[in-house]
């Protein structure tokens, strides 16, 4: 028998290094290593699950590319020599699996990405305490969400002028005192600076009204009149009410929406101050206008027209 068949008889007869690997024998050596990065990933135990079958062909895997890849192994393996071991003397997996890109970077000498040891590293000589130890910074806070947040508060006018201690129960629970400032008025809005949470504003929005529709403005008291088309054109008495009760007042003929009559001294008083009443006039017309109403409202229209026509003119 020739030397040359005596080798592949040899080689056959042990583990088919080339067909645990996917290759045809004889393969050059970058079809060996791209094939056994394609096997080793299928088959590494992280991801397989730890199951003992990939394990087992993984080792195989391993086994073959480390006889395939040297040439003095794969020429004792090719020659039937040393085939109990296939040229490894231990199993370099005893001590467990590394991470497989961990794995892949030491085989091929490259800087390991990750930091579990393998292979029976050596343990540094150092004790610990020697060694110098960088600690990262803390983590910042947490970002809360800013929200401003609003209340509505009610005063009557009393309050309103000599101003109101409050106590406010914020959505987190937080109790926040607080003093209305005197000679408050309807529709101010008061802000509390960074109370809230997430250090956003709390704002007080005040209601300073009575039962007849008075609002209140610091001294002065306001109130909105409601006419119909007919009495604001021609002119009424109405009957308005203040603080010290209703009051009967005359509305001028042809009184807009928008105009202001002033009530003197029925305001609120402080000291030897008193303020003045401001009453509104606000045109109204009818929701539903019966037919007569719509019948005038046209006629005054028309007049209207010829009015203005008439001033072209």
């Amino acid at each position: 028998m020739s030397p040359s068949t005596r080798s592949d008889s040899a080689a056959t007869a042990a583990r088919d290094h080339w067909e645990v690997l996917g290759l045809a024998a004889g393969a050059d050596a970058a079809s060996i290593k791209r094939a056994f990065r394609q096997q080793a990933r299928l088959w590494h135990p992280d991801l397989n699950g730890n199951d003992p079958v990939a394990e087992a062909r993984f080792k195989r895997v391993n086994e073959a590319y480390a006889v395939l890849s040297d040439p003095i192994r794969r020429r004792a393996w090719e020659a039937g020599e040393g085939q109990e071991s296939s040229g490894l003397d231990a199993d370099p997996f005893a001590s467990g699996f590394p991470p497989f890109e961990d794995y892949l970077a030491h085989l091929f000498g490259q800087e390991p990405r990750g930091s579990r040891r393998w292979e029976d590293e050596p343990e540094p000589d150092d004790p610990p305490e020697a060694r110098s130890v960088t600690t990262a910074p803390p983590s910042p806070p947490p970002v809360m969400a800013a929200t401003d947040e609003e209340t509505l508060v009610s005063l009557t006018p009393e309050q309103a002028l000599s101003g109101q201690r409050l106590e406010l129960e914020l959505r987190d629970g937080t109790l926040v005192e607080v003093w209305t400032p005197p000679l408050a008025g309807d529709g101010w809005r008061l802000r509390l600076a960074g109370v809230a949470a997430g250090g956003a504003d709390h704002f007080l929005q005040l209601r300073v009204r009575t039962e007849e529709g008075l609002r209140i403005d610091g001294l002065r008291v306001l109130y909105q009149l409601d006419l119909h088309p007919a009495d604001a054109a021609l002119g009424c008495q109405a009957v308005v009410p203040t603080l010290e009760g209703p009051v009967r007042l005359r509305v001028p003929p042809g009184s807009s929406s928008g105009r202001q009559l002033r009530l003197r001294q029925r305001g609120q008083s402080q000291g030897e101050q008193r303020g003045d009443q401001l009453v509104e006039v606000r045109i109204v017309v009818p929701a539903k206008p019966t037919e007569a109403e719509e019948a005038l409202f046209r006629r005054l229209r028309e007049l209207d027209l010829e009015q203005n026509s008439a001033n072209d003119a």
